[in-house]
């Protein structure tokens, strides 16, 4: 998906390291048949002919991609073209331009295309062509790790010990102190 580069990109495009996840876009970029995927969904996708007009739908299905192979829910996916600009790179997304789509949209587009019997097909083209280049897919996954807050006692609510539970101390400091 060509287009002008925008400022924070050009900020990083000096960078010497590329990551694994840039360098596996990459090459998803090159193997991925996209004109025949586009095709194929096309007669299925809305046309915007009535409301807010729709994402288009070459960023709609790179979307889609990033979130199988990533294994990624529609709220991490979110996050994750907030967060990784190699993600929006691949999507075509300029936030100085656009929002990144919504958990809801993006699970209209995997809707759809379930719907459609697509999502099979999408994949099956894509397995060819990575066989045809000797390659092989393993899906990948980014780990969300989330803080929760839990009560600072190992007492259970008989007030005896909790058998599951353990206190660990950091240094010369308890950390739930």
């Amino acid at each position: 998906m060509k287009r002008q580069m925008s400022f924070a990109e050009a900020e990083s495009a000096g960078k010497k390291r590329v990551t694994k996840r840039q360098r596996f876009l990459a090459e998803m970029e090159k193997v991925v048949p996209w004109q025949r995927l586009l095709s194929a969904i096309g007669p299925h996708y809305p046309r915007g002919e009535r409301g807010r007009p729709p994402i288009g739908l070459e960023r709609m299905l790179r979307i889609y991609f990033l979130q199988q192979w990533y294994g990624l829910s529609d709220e991490g996916l979110e996050d994750a073209l907030h967060d990784s600009m190699a993600m929006r790179a691949f999507a075509g997304i300029d936030l100085a331009v656009e929002d990144v789509p919504d958990a809801t949209t993006l699970l209209k587009f995997r809707r759809l295309l379930n719907e459609h019997d697509l999502t099979r097909k999408l994949f099956d083209e894509i397995g060819i062509m990575l066989c045809e280049r000797g390659l092989m897919m393993k899906e990948g996954t980014i780990v969300d790790a989330t803080i929760i807050e839990a009560p600072p006692s190992t007492k259970n609510a008989d007030k005896s010990r909790d058998p599951e539970m353990h206190e660990t101390k950091k240094g010369n400091e308890w950390p739930s102190e």
